[in-house]
């Protein structure tokens, strides 16, 4: 199947797929090859603070990433690119990189996503699950508990039927640690 070359694509892998923010003419799951959706980046702001940093998203080297890819209208092009920088470039954390993404129909279209930069301070590094339950577990910042942001990232994941079994282990690991305590029936008298 041919592709436009002029036609623009934005992939999102986090809150950018249910919450994208612009117009767009087609929508579509998509994966991103060599990169994959991790908790990667420290959050000093929104969920957590530069003494207890917080965890979000990030799209990091290795492996694929099954998100969102969406078709922009031609002339909206310069205003997406303008509110997209403003939205994930805050804090340079992230770097702006057109890259191949396969479509569900088997298409494969450049598109703009925002790959982690390893080198930024807020980059949080390859985290086992248990290390990153472990951070989001105790992490608030200005926008609300990081617990909350985790879970609801992958409540959405699931409705949209994407499953991140590594994400999926960090909250098993996360509501484990976080969950009311129930004693036995022997331990309740005293």
């Amino acid at each position: 199947m041919a592709v436009d070359m002029d036609e623009f694509w934005v992939f999102g892998y986090g809150s950018l797929m249910w919450n994208p923010g612009f117009r767009f003419e087609e929508k579509s799951t998509a994966r991103a090859f060599g990169y994959r959706r991790s908790l990667c980046v420290h959050s000093w702001v929104h969920r957590g603070t530069q003494q207890r940093p917080g965890l979000v998203l990030g799209l990091d080297y290795g492996g694929s990433c099954i998100g969102t890819a969406f078709r922009v209208p031609g002339g909206e092009k310069a205003d997406v690119v303008d509110y997209l920088r403003e939205r994930e470039l805050v804090t340079q954390v992230y770097r702006e990189r057109t890259m191949p993404v396969q479509l569900a129909d088997g298409r494969r279209v450049p598109a703009l996503a925002y790959v982690v930069d390893r080198g930024h301070a807020q980059y949080a590094g390859a985290l086992s699950a248990a290390e990153a339950a472990e951070t989001v577990a105790t992490a608030s910042g200005k926008s609300g508990q990081n617990s909350e942001y985790v879970l609801n990232t992958l409540a959405h994941l699931r409705e949209m039927g994407i499953r991140d079994q590594w994400l999926e282990d960090v909250v098993a690991r996360l509501t484990a640690t976080t969950a009311p305590r129930v004693l036995p029936d022997a331990q309740r008298t005293l």
